[in-house]
């Protein structure tokens, strides 16, 4: 009637089209895999090739509603591996980015379907005669890219920022996959009978109560995907809660351990000046106005810790660095420390402070536990290469470490309160758009940070 061929062919790469654009917004802080855009163009040419073989092999056999919910969940699954293969995150990172893009793709079809209903049932689209073709993309673009600026305003663009290392708890994501299936289903039965109740175009029904329906199965639709969304959207809302209230308790103890290391240097500061003029009285006492050299050497020995003092150009990284030369002096641990703080004047004084007591006191914890002497060493490194600030930490450990998510795991029995320094490094290192790794090589664990400081 209005020379408008529906093709399956058509539907199906129209899918893809809505379903990869959200995919793409959702995962464009994703860290990439190797050769990333050579997989994404093969996989991509691969997935299209699947597509148009489900979509022959679809019409062939008669197109059921079986076959066009295989059909649907074959396509889905494919996308998901492609996805995975292109970015060097974990499965469960991609499987919610996919479930979350594929409730967002439904949504706007949904929605666009409802306009689309609404607008055959008040006959809005008879005047367009011969230029049909035409001003249905025109309103199909329209539509997508309007539901693309909402979805993105109200649900992706707080995802993304959170979405690397992101853990989704598996319940959350078991419920959303149940939901997302069920719908899939549903509009795989919608489509194939609503479309044989269609006369003269697909959706536009000779009954009322047909249309009824139809609005009535799209908007249990709609209301699925918005479900989804919003429960990932609060799932994390409260993950951030968590963690500030993990944030907040940590920090509650790394000032009580701070206070502990400070207590403790003030201790020994007190204990040298004691020694000092004891000895200083002892000389004078006992030398007749002639010091001994060895005596000599025995108080420059004492005098020694304040060379202790780290000067690196910026003076709260150099309160932080020698407060804890000296706790290393008077626990036998060797820092050696080479620091350009003047690169770091981009960071805020909190996070630096954060940054770097969490470094050395992961190695701190690390060294304390070995018996050997001559391997309880701390080595920081800061330096300036180009337009990158590079931050290089290195120190020995006893045991053995495991690593997930690129961060190695407390040692600790207790979880919730270790291991939380890690994480905070890497919250801040992703807070000014740097990049974090941390291996073992041997029994001596690496920790470099690059920072951009264009």
């Amino acid at each position: 009637m209005y020379g408008l061929s529906f093709i399956y062919r058509d539907i199906i790469l129209e899918f893809l089209f809505e379903l990869y654009v959200f995919y793409a917004l959702i995962t464009w802080k994703l860290n990439r895999a190797t050769h990333f855009w050579l997989k994404m163009v093969v996989g991509f040419v691969c997935v299209l090739v699947i597509a148009l073989g489900a979509a022959a092999a679809y019409q062939l056999c008669g197109q059921t509603v079986i076959g066009r919910i295989v059909v649907y969940l074959v396509l889905f699954s494919v996308t998901i591996i492609h996805t995975y293969l292109c970015f060097s995150e974990s499965f469960s990172t991609i499987l919610f980015c996919c479930s979350v893009s594929y409730a967002a793709q439904n949504l706007c079809y949904k929605l666009r379907l409802m306009v689309w209903c609404s607008g055959l049932a008040l006959h809005l689209y008879d005047s367009w005669g011969q230029h049909f073709n035409l001003y249905y993309r025109l309103m199909y673009y329209t539509l997508f890219f309007v539901g693309i600026i909402a979805i993105y305003r109200f649900f992706f663009r707080h995802m993304v920022h959170h979405m690397t290392n992101w853990k989704l708890e598996r319940q959350v994501l078991i419920i959303s996959l149940i939901i997302l299936g069920i719908t899939a289903i549903l509009c795989s039965v919608e489509d194939i009978y609503f479309a044989k109740l269609s006369t003269g175009i697909e959706n536009q029904f000779p009954k009322v109560e047909y249309l009824v329906l139809r609005q009535s199965g799209n908007l249990f639709s709609v209301t699925c995907c918005m479900i989804v969304l919003l429960l990932t959207s609060r799932t994390i809302e409260q993950r951030e809660l968590k963690q500030e209230v993990e944030y907040l308790q940590y920090t509650i103890r790394q000032s009580q351990r701070q206070y502990e290391i400070s207590k403790d240097t003030i201790d020994l500061i007190n204990i040298k000046c004691h020694d000092i003029r004891y000895k200083l009285g002892t000389l004078f006492a006992q030398g007749g106005g002639q010091i001994q050299l060895d005596a000599m050497e025995d108080l420059q020995r004492s005098i020694a810790i304040y060379d202790a003092k780290i000067e690196t150009g910026n003076q709260l990284l150099n309160v932080l660095l020698t407060e804890k030369s000296l706790y290393c002096e008077q626990n036998g641990i060797q820092l050696s420390c080479m620091a350009d703080g003047e690169k770091l004047n981009f960071m805020d004084g909190s996070d630096l402070y954060c940054l770097f007591g969490n470094i050395i006191d992961n190695a701190l914890d690390a060294v304390k536990s070995i018996e050997n002497q001559n391997l309880r060493i701390i080595n920081l490194m800061v330096k300036s290469q180009g337009d990158m600030v590079i931050i290089q930490e290195d120190n020995y450990f006893h045991g053995s470490l495991t690593f997930r998510d690129g961060l190695p795991l407390t040692t600790k029995k207790n979880t919730d309160y270790h291991g939380f320094g890690m994480r905070s490094i890497r919250m801040i290192v992703q807070k000014y758009e740097g990049q974090l790794t941390t291996y073992a090589n041997g029994d001596i664990f690496h920790l470099n940070i690059l920072f951009s400081s264009v």
